[in-house]
């Protein structure tokens, strides 16, 4: 299962590295992305299972198309290069376009929703938690000040007045970061997929993670922690009552990073984290 399908990239590489018989089920709330996919993997045949979900309802996709069990799910988190680079969609503030930041069209709440509705205390909040942005109550000011701002370069443009900083990352990146993940309540449906992708997992099957920041990287991280032990009772208790059971082995207790060569053809893998587990019996 790819959970997160995006242009198939990686479902093209599991397809071919499973041939002649393996099947793959790729989903996607982005019918742009998918379509693309359905391109790529048509030489794949019925090999290639598509369909516009979130992987949120990973188990019901798994129920769906009838599948007992699998040998792998795959997450690759955040927002795709094709996301990115297509400048309508308002991801990125290299372009002017409007605040929109939503990987499925069909999601009510748009960027400029949060931007210019939010009492500037929630908005403060909002850009501190999903951002880490230790400037976000002089950001939400200013943009409470502002309004109505409806495109990303006033957005921009507005934090780089107010975030002064000589290191080579935008001012506005962790704004930028915080509001798209917000819209796409990011960080929510990645707790509510984990458990489901080790339920879906066969014996010996792995979960791969790939994630682009710390604030994913350490709900992955903990969840593996977690699910790894036996035992979660709280350290000083000296009886165990939880009745926990390991689930998953950690193949790799650190991220996996990319290489330099890796980063050289793909600038922005640069800061991609893979956390891989295994299924136990």
């Amino acid at each position: 299962m790819d959970g997160t399908l995006g242009a198939g990239g990686h479902a093209w590489g599991i397809l071919q590295a499973s041939s002649p018989d393996g099947r793959l089920l790729g989903m996607d709330v982005d019918p742009q992305a998918l379509e693309i996919a359905r391109r790529r993997l048509e030489p794949f045949g019925s090999r290639a299972i598509l369909v516009r979900a979130s992987y949120v309802t990973l188990s019901e996709q798994l129920s769906r198309a009838r599948w007992s069990g699998v040998e792998g799910v795959l997450l690759d988190l955040g927002a795709s290069s094709m996301q990115f680079d297509t400048a309508e969609r308002g991801f990125s503030f290299q372009v002017d376009a409007p605040l929109d930041m939503r990987f499925d069209p069909d999601n009510p709440v748009r960027a400029a929703d949060l931007v210019n509705q939010l009492p500037e205390e929630a908005l403060a909040d909002l850009l501190y938690r999903y951002g880490e942005e230790r400037r976000s109550r002089q950001i939400a000011r200013a943009v409470v000040q502002a309004r109505p701002l409806h495109t990303t370069r006033e957005l921009a443009e507005l934090v780089a007045r107010v975030v002064k900083t000589r290191q080579r990352l935008h001012p506005a990146t962790r704004t930028f970061q915080a509001l798209r993940i917000a819209v796409n309540r990011e960080l929510e449906a990645l707790e509510a997929a984990l458990p489901q992708a080790i339920g879906a997992l066969n014996t010996g099957g792995r979960l791969a993670v790939i994630s682009f920041h710390s604030l994913e990287d350490r709900i992955v991280k903990h969840f593996f922690r977690r699910e790894s032990q036996d035992c979660i009772c709280p350290p000083h208790q000296p009886v165990c009552t939880c009745d926990h059971r390991a689930a998953i082995r950690e193949l790799n207790r650190k991220p996996v990073r990319p290489l330099e060569q890796e980063v050289e053809q793909n600038p922005r893998a640069r800061s991609a984290l893979l956390r891989v587990a295994e299924k136990l019996g």
